[in-house]
């Protein structure tokens, strides 16, 4: 029992000492994994379509980008989206890319990551002819970003 407390006491001070490292702020991750650049996409849901355009990023479009991202594609995705009518576009996808070499591969990497999730290039062209009844290109720019 003397032993017991002893042991307590060290255990308590380890669990307290990784409690407190556990809320320390990290260190930023090195510029390349963090990115330095973005290629912003806008899109404007047609009239009608911005609730059946979501579901489509939402359900056809996120799952492509997460296998690209898998493979290197671009370091992460997020999409925006206003329903702000003074606005020219509705959804707006912003890829942050570690380097311009990245953002050639880009496109590709995309297209392979679709034709793993549907092999069947009729599906994937009856897809593509779908995503067309619902949108429309707003632009696209590439960005440097801050730091």
């Amino acid at each position: 029992m003397r032993l017991l407390a002893p042991l307590l006491l060290i255990a308590a001070a380890g669990l307290g000492a990784c409690a407190s490292h556990g809320r320390s702020t990290p260190a930023p991750a090195p510029v390349a994994e963090r990115g330095t650049i973005g290629q912003v996409i806008y899109w404007r849901a047609k009239p009608g379509k911005f609730d059946e355009y979501t579901r489509y990023v939402r359900d056809v479009a996120e799952p492509i980008d997460a296998e690209a991202q898998r493979t290197g594609a671009f370091l992460s995705v997020t999409t925006f989206m206003t329903r702000d009518t003074a606005s020219v576009w509705t959804h707006m996808r912003v890829f942050v890319l570690r380097d311009s070499a990245q953002l050639r591969g880009m496109s590709a990497l995309i297209d392979a990551a679709t034709a793993r999730l549907e092999p069947d290039t009729v599906k994937r062209r009856l897809r593509g002819e779908y995503s067309a009844t619902l949108r429309e290109s707003a632009g696209r720019v590439t960005t440097t970003i801050l730091r």
